[in-house]
């Protein structure tokens, strides 16, 4: 399907990912709406920060993914929904696991319900790289084995299956989208990047940080949010889960050396115990194999690591942005 001139719903628009894919599926020439946790302050989150003339093409829309009557609400009328919608940080999974069921399973599952009532043309579920916990070999394929490491991963495990669940049992057009870690402007202070950046720039003597060995595959955020596009205009991506990842891994502590040359800073490294997980729990490694994506989609990563990392520092250096996080704290 071509999502150009069609109604589509991003959840979770108001978040990092979220908020560049409105963006993008805005210039792409789709009517995008947003749905948006509702709150009283009238936030919009991060979709407050984007371009008024891009907002004006924008339905807003406030609501609570764990509410089933304003999900399908929100539902009406369109073509195709982009759900992202979730609690995704591991930390506070460890502390509070039933908030994680109730967002990101009945949260899904109430998506799937109503993208199935209303006969949506294409659903695209998010899912993560955390759902395959430690590589067991590499690069990571779809058929890599899921291990749920943490109630976060086991939560989005759940999620996988239940939009599985719909496309066998309903035919229910749907897409498992699933990124490696996604970084640039707007990211939350609970990631590593901007957990670096944010504390160089903040001044700090030495950086507190966790495991340094571990290693990711990281994509820049605009990479991602065309990877989503691309997936949901390729009608053989249907019942298919997908990664999105370069292919390319580094450690923690090599990330933080390129951080800190980029920022102009280099400082010491202080282990923060608070900041370590537990050692089962903790994910060593994890490496993607994007070949289905660019198989199915023609999808490719375009920005390498290290412009991508430029372009997240020159963010947030400028105050109004940095002004926004709290680098003396451990955002959890």
């Amino acid at each position: 399907m071509y999502l150009a001139g069609k109604q589509v719903v991003v959840t979770g628009a108001d978040g990092f990912i979220g908020s560049h894919l409105t963006e993008a599926l805005v210039a792409h020439g789709a009517s995008v709406r947003a749905f948006c946790y509702y709150n009283s302050f009238n936030s919009l989150g991060w979709l407050d920060t984007v371009d008024p003339a891009v907002m004006r093409e924008v339905d807003v829309f406030m609501g609570d993914i764990r509410d089933p009557n304003g999900v399908r609400t929100a539902l009406r009328n369109a073509s195709a929904v982009f759900h992202l919608a979730a609690l995704i940080g591991i930390p506070f999974s460890y502390h509070s696991p039933d908030s994680y069921v109730d967002t990101n399973v009945k949260g899904t599952l109430n998506v799937l319900q109503a993208a199935r009532d209303l006969a949506l043309e294409r659903v695209i579920v998010t899912s993560t790289s955390e759902v395959y916990g430690t590589a067991q070999y590499v690069p990571i394929d779809e058929k890599h084995p899921r291990q749920g490491q943490s109630p976060y991963s086991a939560s989005k495990i759940g999620a996988d299956a239940m939009a599985e669940s719909f496309f066998r049992s309903f035919g229910l057009p749907v897409t498992t989208v699933r990124p490696f870690n996604t970084y640039g402007p707007r990211q939350s202070a609970r990631a590593v990047i901007p957990t670096i950046i944010t504390q160089l720039h903040a001044g700090a003597d030495s950086l507190k940080l966790g495991s340094l060995h571990p290693t990711r595959d990281f994509t820049y955020v605009t990479d991602t949010a065309s990877g989503f596009i691309a997936l949901a205009e390729a009608d053989d991506a249907v019942g298919r889960d997908v990664n999105l990842g370069v292919g390319e891994e580094i450690s923690i502590g090599d990330l933080t050396a390129a951080i800190m040359e980029a920022v102009g800073r280099t400082v010491p490294i202080d282990t923060d115990d608070e900041r370590l997980r537990p050692p089962a729990s903790e994910v060593e490694r994890l490496l993607s194999d994007n070949t289905l994506a660019t198989r199915l989609s023609g999808w490719g990563p375009r920005v390498p690591l290290a412009e991508g990392l430029k372009r997240t520092v020159e963010w947030f250096r400028h105050p109004e942005n940095l002004g926004r996080y709290k680098a003396d704290i451990y955002n959890v």
